[in-house]
């Protein structure tokens, strides 16, 4: 029953900032990779940017410079700061998480249900 919620998204002008973010809840033992994808009208899911639970980043090269991953492991929350948003940026964003449900359990991949970012010109 571990779930993943994003909230943050919305309607913003080329140029601007939005912060996502995404908790995670339920039956959680321990966390491992969190991260951020995005799906654009008429492309496949892409990686947008990853963060360890030692807190090293990864970042596609298409946001570098733009966006910013982190994550309060008090909180089990991952966070994606976006400035100097881009019309190419529209999306609906994913967050993702490596979740250990309990003590005797295996790693798994958990996703949120998606929020929509558009970036108007």
């Amino acid at each position: 029953q571990v779930q993943l919620v994003e909230s943050g998204g919305g309607l913003v002008q080329a140029g601007g900032s939005l912060r996502l973010s995404c908790p995670a809840s339920g039956s959680i033992f321990s966390i491992n990779d969190m991260g951020w994808y995005r799906q654009a009208p008429g492309k496949q899911r892409e990686l947008v940017a990853v963060i360890t639970s030692g807190g090293s980043t990864n970042y596609a090269d298409s946001v570098k410079g733009r966006f910013t991953i982190s994550r309060d492991n008090a909180k089990n929350t991952v966070y994606l700061q976006m400035n100097s948003l881009k019309p190419e940026d529209t999306a609906v964003y994913y967050c993702n998480a490596e979740i250990r449900a309990a003590r005797w359990g295996a790693f798994r991949d958990y996703w949120g249900q998606g929020t929509q970012v558009t970036v108007s010109s």
